[in-house]
């Protein structure tokens, strides 16, 4: 059966009651049709918060076989619940960029998803739809204040750095021009469109702890320079008000269930490769604060979410995770081992071998913080007992715990062992969390920290823009804000042909975008784009409703 064919044998429980078993009260929560809800940020409790154990599900480096993080997330956290643990997993939102594209939804699959998906896949509560409208408010804004004659800041439109945003693929809008039609139709100049999950404001989102936060950060977005090279941030247009208006609920993180009837929190969606990768602060505490495991999941490889999880939003918050589980699949690393696309099923340990380097270094990377962590094996059924027995063995040589988890097709019995693993070490108080790099130190210092050791570059060059863009973030004082590498998700390195575990590479450093109000800085390496496109065949031909209304297609 499909995801959603299983998901629609379920029978769901009303949201009221799985907030109740969450340890909210039904009257607290808003209520978005019978199986979704907000929940109130009184809810976090800080005192509960320092008594929660934060385990982070992270994986090698994604190859077009998958590796089910969100998936394991679910998984582990049914099976923690399984063993009498109160435990809830808090994921992102899913972008309808990959939903109608190559990559698909952010539910989970099999017996290890989160409901209603079709709900959650589609729209959802509305978050994204208000975060992509207070972002181009600010745009409409800032070209408004450029036609004013009366109630100019006298932006120079040359320096203006803010872009608009869509949540769809839609590689046309890469680069535009707007304010064409004349005097009354805007002053014309080249801008673009990124998609909603790379923009600021989900960043912020993302990253604030309370309205009067937000409306702060949004306040510090920096927009461009004056004619006479004066900076100009969103607080100069009085634009974050209206902003953190259109944003009230979108704030409140979203409450859903488990196949298995246990909370859910979803909340925020920023991808890793371009932006923090991890779901919302908000998100975490609220799960935090009601439940005696947290499950998070950091997006793509161990060096993209999960760097960003520790150095950006653990230092941000004051998190302090106690395990990380790292999920691999023998198909994943056979294809790092140079085996084609297409005989991925079948057993092959020599290919296996050649890719368990990328393994490796995710594992080194992962002691770097001062975290243990624990192998997570998805289990697919072409999995041969000779190609799981060789990952046991190369964990077990480098003193790592592993565990085969089987969460697709039996939810979480199928992580009882996992879970297991993980308490044994969230017990231990093993762990001592320390970020990779003091957020004080110059930009390049924090840049090549993360290329040396996270991904094992020799070193970074920089284009004479990116050196333009340091010397300006220089003369803006924003050189103690930590960095958010924007990078492909498919290597180590910046060259998403360069698999395995990649030596004596160079990362190059384009571009460096600014994110004052989130808090960090944008290195942009290799080919990385905002702005993903359509695959030839994208996953909306095969979408589609019947006259019941019934959605069909959707994974």
């Amino acid at each position: 059966m499909t995801d959603l064919q299983i998901a629609k044998t379920i029978t769901l429980k009303p949201i009221s009651k799985i907030a109740e078993n969450f340890g909210i009260h039904p009257d607290q929560i808003e209520m978005y049709g019978k199986y979704k809800a907000k929940l109130p940020l009184q809810a976090i409790k800080k005192t509960s918060v320092k008594k929660s154990n934060l385990i982070l599900v992270s994986a090698i480096s994604p190859t077009p076989a998958g590796e089910g993080k969100t998936t394991m997330s679910i998984g582990l956290s049914e099976a923690l619940n399984r063993l009498n643990k109160k435990a809830t997993v808090v994921l992102r939102e899913p972008s309808l960029g990959p939903v109608f594209g190559i990559k698909g939804g952010a539910t989970g699959g099999g017996y290890s998803q989160v409901l209603p998906m079709e709900d959650i896949n589609l729209h959802f509560t509305g978050d994204f739809a208000a975060i992509e409208k207070a972002h181009n408010l600010l745009a409409a804004i800032i070209d408004n204040n450029i036609q004013s004659k009366t109630n100019s800041v006298r932006l120079d439109p040359r320096t203006i750095s803010w872009k608009r945003v869509v949540d769809l693929n839609d590689r046309a809008l890469r680069r535009v021009i707007v304010g064409l039609g004349g005097t009354t139709s805007g002053v014309p100049r080249e801008t673009g469109f990124d998609i909603t999950a790379a923009s600021e404001i989900m960043a912020i989102l993302c990253l604030a702890e309370n309205l009067t936060d937000l409306k702060n950060r949004l306040g510090h977005i920096f927009v461009g320079y004056t004619y006479d090279k004066k900076p100009i941030y969103a607080k100069d247009l009085k634009a974050q008000g209206a902003m953190a208006a259109l944003l009230k609920e979108a704030i409140k993180p979203n409450l859903v269930q488990t196949i298995e009837g246990n909370p859910a929190i979803i909340h925020g969606g920023p991808f890793a490769n371009i932006a923090q990768g991890t779901n919302s602060v908000i998100g975490t505490l609220m799960g935090m604060s009601h439940s005696e495991y947290t499950v998070t999941e950091a997006g793509f490889g161990f060096d993209l979410g999960a760097e960003k999880f520790f150095d950006i939003k653990c230092q941000n918050a004051g998190l302090k995770p106690k395990v990380v589980v790292l999920t691999t699949t023998i198909r994943a690393l056979k294809y790092h081992g140079g085996a084609d696309l297409k005989s991925l099923t079948t057993p092959d340990l020599d290919a296996l071998n050649k890719g368990l380097p990328n393994l490796e270094k995710h594992l080194e990377n992962i002691t770097k913080f001062h975290v243990l962590p624990v192998v997570a094996i998805n289990r697919f059924t072409s999995d041969s007992a000779e190609e799981i027995q060789c990952i046991k063995d190369f964990a077990l040589s480098k003193g790592v715990k592993v565990a085969v988890a089987d969460v697709w097709a039996k939810g979480g019995e199928g992580a009882i062992e996992l879970a297991e693993l993980v308490i044994a070490i969230a017990n231990s108080q093993a762990s001592d969390f320390k970020p990779l790099y003091d957020w004080k130190s110059d930009v390049k210092s924090k840049i090549a920290t993360i290329a040396t050791e996270i991904y094992g570059a020799e070193h970074v060059d920089y284009t004479s823009k990116a050196k333009a863009h340091l010397n300006k973030i220089a003369a803006l004082g924003l050189e103690d804000l930590p960095v958010c590498i924007a990078k492909t998700q498919k290597s180590l390195s910046d060259n998403p042909k360069l698999l395995g575990r990649p030596k004596d590479f160079i990362i190059t450093v384009r571009a460096i975008e600014i994110a004052a109000g989130a808090g960090f800085l944008i290195p942009i390496t290799g080919d990385i784009m905002r702005m993903p496109g359509l695959p030839a065949h994208p996953a909306s031909e095969g979408i589609d409703i019947n006259d019941a209304g019934e959605i069909t297609g959707l994974f």
